[in-house]
């Protein structure tokens, strides 16, 4: 019978180990000293038990006469100590508090290396969640355009989840397991290399069998982190859209799509954790076997004639049956033992350290996808205006700016006043390379002038405003701000220039006066109330349970859509931006609503460059310039009596809105 399908399994990049490694060393080099310290000394504290097992063993069989054996072995070896008390008591009580104290110290280093790596490992997470998201926040909007959300919230849920158990325990504990192994090879040559043989011959089979079944294991590991993600993506998506499903009733449809995606992840994980949970059994019987032929092999070694011990720091030896128990079988075990049980942890850790690297892979490759490129230099300061006209630079707050930029060829800084003045000439531009999605587009904004774009969805209104904040840039033409460049121009200054309303209103979980007060954050109370009054929207803020103090959550949804547009307009205002970008504002704003709005709306837009996106024509009547778009290029081009005499694509579209209203 096939075993379960595989779906998006790709290997973690090489060197992914190497670089968590790296970055941790780099940031807690001095904690990770500390830990790995206290692990050897750890580890030092379990092996010297075996050397300490001998000699109590030692001790007490020197304290039987050599005629004690069978039953009477107990009561020889109380006779004996109490003809003997003084000195076997002394010897173990030497010993046993010799070992007690060697124990406790062991406790307090494992302790001291346990604590300090859930403390760095919590401290990492923290710093690389931090770092993760610093550089998301860099990113094209390509990148979000193209990943699902559920898909990138897992980074930070899921895959930080497989960092934080390779870093707290299998790390460690792979270090741990392999020094004390190595610790017990040194120890068990020096005892006996015939039964070390034995105990390596099983080491190989637990080997064998660590990479067939963990290798098997550690693949379906892989495609379960990717069916995790594809899970949380979906879930994301059907929340999101959750009225939608209903509207349309398709319960069953997204049920079963998530049956489908939620199959794969039960079938993957299923078979990871079958292969992973019986390596270690397997392992661990091979240790008992490993244990059993190493007591066989001591009892030949004592029971059969001449037979000699061949061991590292003896050379050949005849077996002396007065210390076989306390100096080789009994310690030899005991080592044994703690040999096959290390080798099993760390098998048993592959699975993990193959899952923490997965998981580590796909972080670190959104930390190597690239940031917006910015090579922009022209900078948006205050300027503080003169009466003969002139201006100067101000750090104080006005509502006058100015570009700020610096010649390179001989040092010069030059100031151009903001006036709003942009230029699109001839410019083409494609998504993805192949399909062109506007040619040939020019737009030409002077200062205070309102430009309208209307078009059929998907003609390219959107993605002009897009070219002009530099979400995208251009194939080919040019762009000029107030006769600058934009790609001159630094993005965050470019960007602090513009005020947008989307049609898609996004709203933060705090009160309205914060998300108000989002466009400025530095905005006043009174100048938020100004802001809400000018989007008309302080009546219905102040009706509301605390009014400007009512927290919103969820995405404002505890509003209507008309009401959470209206604050993102009010959002708009406090920015107080010279260039407005209004993408269909009023879309989701009934008539009466709208009526309303547009009196705010008009004062907005008063005195600024402003493009408009809109679909119902009624409202931009008054542009100065209305531009068509048809497949991505500008069909007709004029104000609203013109394009109504001409009685092409725009008189069509007016006259078919005029019907409908």
């Amino acid at each position: 019978m096939p075993g379960p399908r595989i779906r998006s399994y790709s290997k973690p990049k090489k060197g992914t180990i190497k670089r968590l490694v790296k970055t941790l060393w780099k940031n807690f080099k001095f904690e990770l000293i500390i830990s790995l310290i206290a692990l050897i000394l750890s580890i030092a504290v379990n092996l010297c038990g075996s050397i300490f097992a001998s000699l109590i063993t030692e001790v007490l069989i020197k304290a039987i006469p050599e005629k004690a054996s069978g039953a009477s072995i107990f009561n020889d070896l109380f006779e004996v100590s109490l003809l003997n008390f003084i000195p076997l008591k002394t010897n173990l009580k030497i010993l046993t508090i010799s070992l007690a104290c060697i124990y406790a110290v062991g406790v307090v280093c494992s302790w001291t290396w346990n604590r300090t790596m859930a403390v760095v490992t919590q401290k990492y997470l923290n710093l690389f969640r931090i770092k993760m998201f610093s550089h998301m926040q860099k990113l094209p909007i390509m990148y979000f355009d193209t990943h699902q959300n559920g898909e990138i919230m897992s980074l930070y849920t899921n895959d930080i989840d497989t960092i934080r158990q390779f870093i707290s325990q299998s790390l460690p504990n792979m270090f741990s397991c392999g020094l004390t192994v190595l610790g017990c090879v040194v120890v068990m040559l020096s005892l006996s290399v015939w039964m070390t043989l034995v105990v390596l011959l099983g080491t190989v089979a637990m080997f064998f069998n660590t990479k067939y079944i963990g290798g098997r294991a550690s693949k379906y590991f892989v495609a379960q982190q990717k069916s995790v993600s594809k899970v949380e993506g979906s879930i994301e998506e059907s929340i999101t859209g959750l009225k939608v499903i209903k509207v349309f009733t398709h319960e069953n449809e997204s049920l079963e799509e998530f049956e489908k995606l939620n199959g794969e992840w039960c079938s993957n994980a299923t078979t990871a954790n079958i292969h992973g949970n019986i390596m270690g059994p397997i392992n661990g019987n091979i240790g008992n076997f490993v244990y059993v032929f190493v007591a066989i092999l001591g009892c030949i070694l004592y029971i059969v004639p001449n037979t000699i011990n061949l061991s590292i720091t003896g050379g050949i030896t005849a077996v002396d049956s007065t210390t076989f128990y306390s100096k080789l079988l009994v310690p030899f075990l005991m080592l044994s033992r703690m040999f096959s049980q290390n080798v099993n942890n760390f098998s048993q850790q592959v699975t993990f350290v193959v899952m923490g690297t997965a998981g580590a892979s796909r972080c670190f490759d959104l930390l190597d996808e690239e940031v917006e490129s910015d090579e922009g230099y022209v900078t948006l300061v205050n300027i503080k205006k003169n009466e003969d006209g002139t201006f100067e630079e101000t750090s104080e707050r006005t509502r006058d700016y100015a570009w700020k930029h610096p010649h390179k060829v001989d040092g010069t800084i030059t100031y151009t006043e903001l006036k709003g003045d942009i230029v699109i000439d001839d410019i083409d531009f494609s998504y993805d390379g192949k399909k062109t999605v506007l040619k040939n587009v020019s737009v030409y904004a002077r200062p205070g002038q309102q430009i309208a774009l209307v078009g059929a969805t998907g003609a390219g209104k959107t993605t002009i405003t897009n070219l002009i904040n530099r979400f995208y840039d251009i194939a080919d033409g040019k762009i000029r701000y107030d006769g600058i460049n934009i790609n001159k121009i630094k993005k965050d200054d470019l960007r602090h220039s513009l005020g947008v309303i989307l049609q898609d209103v996004n709203l933060f979980t705090g009160t309205v006066m914060d998300n108000i007060r989002y466009g400025r954050l530095d905005a006043s109370d009174e100048e938020v109330y100004e802001a809400a009054k000018i989007a008309n929207a302080y009546d219905f803020i102040m009706r509301l349970p605390q009014g400007f103090n009512t927290m919103l959550s969820g995405d404002g949804s505890n509003l209507s859509q008309g009401q959470r547009q209206l604050i993102s307009i009010a959002r708009a205002a406090i920015a107080d931006a010279p260039v407005m970008i209004l993408d269909e504002a009023t879309s989701s704003i009934d008539t009466r609503t709208e009526r309303l709005v547009q009196k705010g709306m008009d004062q907005l837009m008063k005195g600024r460059t402003t493009f408009v996106i809109a679909h119902r024509l009624s409202t931009i009547q008054n542009a100065d310039y209305i531009l068509v778009l048809d497949h991505g290029e500008i069909i007709e081009r004029g104000n609203h009596e013109s394009l109504i005499a001409e009685k092409g694509t725009y008189y069509q579209l007016y006259t078919g809105a005029f019907e409908l209203e």
